[in-house]
């Protein structure tokens, strides 16, 4: 039961910021005549947050040492991302869930409460519920985008990605509430999604980059023919011949998080010229992090 508290409360520390980042860049996206999207979109947020802020209440002393030192739940650059989007689009943001996430302490000596199962199980079938719905509200934004009935300014391929990192949280919470562990996936299934995730990060850099941004724009194209090549290497791999690569793939992706963060950093900064979010840039260097932390652990 202690691994299964852990496990959700991890899970959720992770997807659940990631969700209602979602939310915020699927509200940012929108035209003002498609109000009821921006009402929904905010709702998710609303939502998510409130999820975050249980889970950080139950997390202190609760967490994994490694999950707190890979940046992947906050950076240094979270908060002031958050300030800074919500200058720029007007969406409110709730940052004191960020400053106390900077305040959470491992689990080297922790205890629990009795009930604390029955809370957790009962968070993680909100969570279920809640993917629920903002996987049919992005599948419903996708269909009308495609069928050229919604604008957005956000790419048909972005709606797609995130749409599979929602799929992929929900995996997770269905797995623990049916005692699953939700480590056994398989490691070449775990490296090809997130190969395929890190390398559409690139697509999107490159994308949002303003042309004059020759040099970043060419390392950003650089780094998703990089993780193609890894994706297609993958697929001619067997589990005993995928260790190798995931050497390869951890060496890139530390230079990957390295671009990253720069670019954060570069964003917020106002050194680089984009139309990229600094909540964005934040939000793909955590992604980043989370993937190193697994590829190394």
């Amino acid at each position: 039961m202690r691994n299964y508290i852990n496990k959700s409360l991890e899970l959720h520390l992770f997807f659940g910021r990631i969700m209602k980042e979602h939310a915020i860049f699927l509200q940012g996206g929108f035209m003002q005549k498609n109000c009821d999207y921006i009402k929904e979109g905010e709702w998710y947020q609303r939502e998510f947050e409130k999820l975050l802020c249980e889970v950080v209440r139950m997390s202190n002393c609760m967490i994994d040492p490694k999950i707190l030192r890979s940046n992947e739940i906050v950076t240094e650059y979270t908060y002031k991302a958050e300030m800074e989007t919500q200058h720029l689009t007007g969406i409110l943001i709730d940052t004191n869930i960020t400053l106390l996430e900077k305040k959470l302490k491992d689990n080297t000596y922790s205890c629990m409460p009795n009930n604390m199962c029955d809370i957790v199980c009962t968070l993680n079938n909100y969570a279920l519920e809640l993917l629920d719905g903002f996987i049919c509200f992005k599948e419903k934004i996708l269909s009308n985008v495609n069928c050229c009935n919604l604008f957005t300014a956000n790419y048909p391929l972005l709606i797609e990605h995130i749409l599979r990192e929602a799929k992929l949280y929900r995996y997770y919470v269905a797995k623990l509430l049916t005692c699953h562990d939700i480590d056994d996936k398989d490691q070449k299934e775990i490296e090809m999604f997130w190969n395929q995730i890190m390398m559409e990060h690139a697509l999107f850099i490159r994308g949002l980059l303003d042309p004059t941004e020759e040099d970043l724009i060419h390392t950003a194209d650089d780094f998703a023919k990089q993780y193609k090549e890894l994706i297609e290497e993958a697929k001619m791999m067997s589990d005993k011949t995928l260790e190798d690569l995931t050497e390869e793939t951890i060496e890139k992706t530390k230079k990957y998080r390295d671009f990253k963060e720069a670019g954060t950093k570069g964003i917020s900064d106002c050194k680089i010229r984009s139309i990229i979010l600094p909540l964005l840039a934040d939000h793909v260097l955590r992604e980043a992090n989370h993937y190193l932390r697994i590829l190394e652990q």
